[in-house]
């Protein structure tokens, strides 16, 4: 099965180098960036910079890049996929997007004679590079049959949602609804325990071997402790992800004040200029409030 994999950044790299290891899969990753493609190449795979260089007889696609505006011009911009694509081959589009977007997509997608799978995916960096992603699916019953082979490699758990294009849209911003609030109160927990004077890394083991645990408390502020700003998932993700659950929930005329909250710290962190940062550095937010001084500061 020839397979394309679009986005190679933290999470697309783990997942494309997954697709390498399955058998019966030929794989091509694109991304503009050529470190990534030296990566990949470096690892069996073969490397393209624009999707309009990939192999005719696409039979998957899988795509993990920001947004929705990057996804189609993936797929049906003029340098796009989808003319490389074999009939009847599926597009699995895991980027977190509007439900709205994720229908228009599909529709776009059928028009080409192409399956679409709605396909958000969860884990991190780390579930990615270990094969071990969540999939919140929706699409017809051919979509995911067809994208299974590719689901194996990459995820531990496929949910079916539905056939329905944007269920799985709708599931993933539910999903970032929690996971920004997480991370911003996390932030929270431990600006508040230093300003009081408590020693970040003790209250940090406390934490998480206490009921107040949580997987971002457990997983982010690490990043916080040492220092460490590099972008697993960046501040700006969840700029654009709590502006998704706001518009959502708009859309349902449903209250989401903690989720509104949450957004101001990460708007708040990137106005500052740390929006390119690890999304653990909204703490910067209540760094900019109250002064403290984070770990590895003078």
């Amino acid at each position: 099965m020839r397979v394309a994999v679009i986005g190679l950044g933290s999470m697309g790299m783990g997942a494309a180098l997954n697709l390498l290891r399955a058998p019966g899969l030929e794989v091509s990753g694109v991304d503009p960036r050529e470190a990534a493609r030296v990566e990949f190449a470096a690892a069996g795979g073969t490397a393209a910079a624009r999707a309009a260089d990939l192999p005719d007889g696409i039979e998957a696609v899988l795509v993990l890049v920001v947004n929705a505006a990057q996804t189609e011009a993936a797929l049906f911009g003029p340098e796009g996929a989808a003319p490389r694509c074999a009939p009847g081959s599926v597009l699995i589009v895991s980027a977190t997007m509007a439900p709205d977007d994720a229908r228009r997509l599909a529709a776009r997608a059928a028009d080409s004679g192409l399956l679409y799978l709605d396909a958000p995916v969860s884990g991190g960096a780390a579930g990615a590079r270990a094969g071990a992603m969540t999939v919140m699916a929706s699409g017809s019953e051919a979509a995911l049959a067809r994208a299974r082979p590719v689901l194996d490699a990459v995820a531990t758990k496929v949910w079916h949602l539905g056939e329905a294009p944007g269920l799985g849209s709708t599931v993933k911003v539910v999903h970032q609804l929690l996971a920004g609030v997480h991370i911003a109160v996390a932030a929270e927990a431990m600006a508040l325990g230093i300003r009081a004077g408590v020693e970040p890394r003790t209250l940090y083991e406390i934490v998480t071997g206490a009921a107040g645990n949580s997987w971002m408390f457990e997983n982010r502020v690490p990043h916080v402790l040492d220092a460490d700003e590099t972008p697993r998932s960046a501040v700006d993700i969840f700029v654009k992800d709590l502006g998704l659950v706001g518009d959502l929930a708009r859309s349902v005329a449903f209250p989401t004040p903690l989720a509104a909250q949450a957004h101001q710290l990460f708007v708040s962190a990137r106005a500052q200029g740390h929006g390119g940062k690890d999304d653990a550095f909204v703490i910067r937010a209540y760094q900019a409030l109250s002064g403290i001084r984070l770990p590895g500061e003078e």
